[in-house]
């Protein structure tokens, strides 16, 4: 595979993409907040923090900290073994050879930034010498791999010839609208992905069972949906151990490799972090703005537009499962059926992130 490092990289294109769009990440909240606040442990709205890293910054998933829970990340726990292998999610659409593929931002820094404390050099303990008659030489587990060629990342578009499209889906302080979701991609035959924190795994365990049971593939979206740039290492490592915990539990698979940082908030170094616990970031080609609710003016054709304004083979899109605190709009579940409708009229078939990272080896 080539990856360039020049200036021309579509890596770097991106990645300048990421930074430029970052100036919303504290005013964005998922489809279950608002624009300007986080909801807090009573229920009101207080200011999110304000940014202190000087990383730069990036476009912000919208994903809101989700209520509190008694069950809080452990830095002493380690992530529990994968209940079953990951494996990829089959493409509906017949898979055409594709072009290496391509993905964003710059490789991680080998410093931390200096608002944080040092790195820990190794998370795991020494390995020991393999017995005499062992000659398989596979990794220890079978996410290893991916993780190794996609390190560095954080993927935005897929670059592959296939005409193909993954629907992703972020969930946290709200399930309003999975029921509707789930229908509506059962009856069109269209896969997804989606991306869920500890806390609405343990909020709402039956609709988190539910995707799953359906086929689709869950991911990490971290335990509590803190900022990544502004938390050290170790609660790094914790966020993404207890979410596994929680979410694998109930799905009976592992989150890994499938990772998305909370408020697309991420610095080259962090990327590094969350690589070296085994998980691959997952960013987006188009936000649907679905999260911001009818009240600042978005609508079903609004979301539905901007998708086609940014159509491409290898295209991420991000939704959201919740509903706006305020005016109690669902507008991606709403249009998801215009959605599969549009993309599919222009002859572009579904597939699922695990689909598109396999397609790059």
């Amino acid at each position: 595979m080539h990856r360039s490092t020049g200036a021309g990289n579509p890596r770097r294109r991106a990645w300048s993409a990421v930074a430029a769009g970052a100036l919303t990440a504290a005013l964005m909240l998922a489809a279950c907040g608002t624009p300007a606040t986080r909801p807090g442990s009573d229920g009101s709205y207080s200011p999110a923090p304000t940014r202190t890293s000087s990383a730069p910054e990036s476009p912000a998933s919208p994903t809101p900290t989700c209520p509190p829970s008694s069950a809080a990340p452990s830095p002493s726990c380690p992530s529990p073994t994968p209940t079953s292998s990951w494996a990829p999610t089959p493409s509906n659409t017949p898979p055409t050879p594709a072009t290496s593929s391509a993905a964003t931002t710059a490789a991680p820094s080998t410093t931390r930034p200096a608002s944080s404390p040092p790195a820990s050099t190794s998370t795991q303990a020494p390995a020991t010498s393999a017995p005499a008659t062992q000659t398989s030489s596979a990794p220890a587990v079978p996410w290893a791999g991916l993780v190794a060629e996609w390190a560095g990342l954080d993927i935005e578009t897929f670059d592959t010839s296939r005409r193909v499209v993954a629907l992703t889906f972020d969930g946290g302080a709200s399930a309003d609208a999975v029921s509707s979701i789930l229908r509506t991609l059962q009856a069109q035959g269209v896969p997804a992905t989606f991306f869920v924190t500890g806390q609405f795994a343990r909020a709402y365990p039956s609709q988190t069972r539910a995707m799953a049971a359906a086929g689709h593939p869950v991911g990490n979206h971290s335990d509590t949906h803190p900022y990544f740039t502004q938390i050290p290492d170790v609660e790094i490592r914790a966020q993404l151990a207890a979410a596994e915990r929680s979410i694998s539990a109930l799905t009976g698979a592992t989150t890994h490799p499938l990772f998305r940082f909370p408020y697309g908030d991420v610095s080259p170094y962090d990327i590094g972090v969350v690589n070296r616990a085994g998980y691959i970031p997952i960013r987006w080609t188009v936000d649907t703005l679905g999260w911001k609710g009818t009240d600042d003016g978005i609508t079903t054709d609004i979301v539905r537009q901007r998708i086609l304004d940014r159509l491409r083979p290898g295209a991420v899109v991000l939704m959201h499962v919740g509903a706006h605190p305020e005016d109690g709009s669902t507008l991606d579940a709403d249009a998801l059926p215009g959605i599969i409708q549009d993309l599919r009229e222009r002859g572009y078939g579904f597939t699922t992130v695990p689909d598109l990272l396999d397609d790059g080896r």
